[in-house]
């Protein structure tokens, strides 16, 4: 081993050491190398800075049995223009240490994992690694083709044929930093509710993802959303995919969830649940929550009301600009109810239905009833709900209130959900 040496800096991926030998300082071989084990935590506790997991454990195969060492005593050598693994003190792995750790080939490899960056679900096909004076630590997985060679032994000689065809093998690295695993198998790792990375997403782009996992990782990945995302994604699922959600998680973090979304999507959800199921939720959440939704289902498929949202705000004529826009800004609603802002009598009965265009543009000092039109576009909650594309092409509204027949507020229709309910219908045609 007289040629051998270490360089201060070594870049190497997993595939180049896994299933290799591994020797002493005097090049006897002492073993397989089978995995690489993982420290997830954060090292660094500036969010700016990278984390990058350190290797802290080797598992390795030693005549047929299979066991860990600590990292700290083996570092790389280039020998004969090949890198080996040398180990100078073989000390025996504490397994009191394997909290908030995985193995690489065990759990990482061929997983699946979101790309943070690119908002989708990927497989890993290899690991990027460094060693350092400071310590050995994973910065990236390889999911392109380059990476899948690599593991196979193929990548020297495809990717010689394709360049002497003037075409580039396509690469894909990752960095640890974009990237959330989600398929564990057998590790006791789990993902940390308040950090995990998957909060970070678009409700849309997690409920994609979340659609193409299996059905246990679907489940896992969802319960590490907290309630407010939860919530969020739980709208943008297909309707099968939020029903297995809902019956697999316990009731009571359902009923938190469900208690932070609209009525009327609950009321939806709900309403494809099994009447022992469906009751056991209600029950569950809180009152008001629990009778809005109650209410929402009395109302048959076809009908306006089915459809409608009781997420709105209702303002006196007697208020001025100033002080409705002081209301909005204190109850903080969704934007998509506030297309439109709905003046009532003391008896709830509608007056009128401003939009927020106008009240913007309108003096702060003026009331409601100096700067509304009475007599506003509306829809009876039992109308059929076809009547709704008609009415919302020909007055070019973007939220329709709706009444009862006896001319009170009972909630409001907004496009996304005429929008929504059309689409529907086009697929079931």
């Amino acid at each position: 081993m007289e040629d051998a040496y270490m360089t201060s800096q070594t870049t190497f991926y997993f595939s180049q050491f896994a299933g290799r030998n591994f020797f002493d300082p005097a090049g006897e071989t002492l073993g397989k190398i089978n995995d690489f084990l993982i420290d997830v935590r954060a090292w660094s506790q500036d969010p700016q800075e990278p984390q990058r997991p350190r290797v802290i454990a080797i598992r390795v195969k030693q005549g047929k049995e299979l066991k860990s060492f600590e990292f700290q005593n083996f570092e790389i050598r280039k020998y004969k223009g090949k890198l080996q693994l040398i180990c100078r003190e073989l000390k025996e792995l504490n397994t009191d240490t394997l909290l908030n750790c995985i193995w690489l080939n065990e759990n990482i490899l061929d997983k699946q994992i979101v790309d943070l960056e690119g908002r989708k679900l990927v497989r890993v096909n290899d690991v990027r690694m460094v060693m350092i004076p400071s310590g050995t630590y994973a910065l990236a997985v390889d999911v392109g083709v380059e990476g899948l060679l690599r593991r196979l032994g193929a990548l020297h000689s495809i990717a010689s044929f394709m360049e002497s065809m003037g075409m580039d093998l396509p690469s894909k690295m990752i960095l640890w930093d974009d990237i959330e695993a989600v398929d564990f198998s057998k590790s006791s790792i789990k993902l940390s509710k308040p950090s995990s990375k998957l909060n970070t997403l678009h409700p849309s782009d997690l409920a994609d993802i979340i659609e193409d996992l299996d059905k246990a990782s679907r489940t896992y990945v969802f319960s590490t959303l907290d309630d407010e995302k939860a919530a969020d994604v739980l709208e943008e699922l297909e309707p099968e995919v939020q029903a297995h959600i809902v019956e697999s998680l316990p009731v009571g973090k359902v009923a938190d969830v469900l208690e932070k979304m609209p009525a009327d999507e609950v009321a939806d959800i709900i309403d494809e649940l099994g009447v022992k199921k469906a009751e056991e939720l209600l029950n569950e959440m809180e009152h008001e929550s629990s009778k809005e939704v109650r209410e929402l289902l009395e109302y048959p498929d076809k009908v306006v009301g089915s459809i409608m949202s009781t997420d709105y705000m209702t303002f006196s004529a007697e208020l001025t600009v100033e002080e409705t826009f002081r209301a909005l800004r204190k109850e903080k609603p969704e934007p998509s109810y506030i297309y439109s802002i709905f003046v009532v009598d003391t008896k709830d009965k509608l007056i009128s239905s401003i939009s927020l265009g106008e009240l913007v543009i309108s003096d702060p000092l003026l009331t409601l009833s100096q700067i509304m039109k009475r007599n506003p576009v509306t829809v009876f909650d039992d109308d059929d709900i076809d009547s709704l594309a008609e009415i919302v092409s020909k007055y070019n509204l973007l939220a329709v209130p709706v009444i009862n027949r006896s001319q009170e507020m009972e909630g409001v229709v907004v496009i996304e959900d005429i929008v929504e309910d059309l689409l529907d219908k086009r697929k079931t045609k």
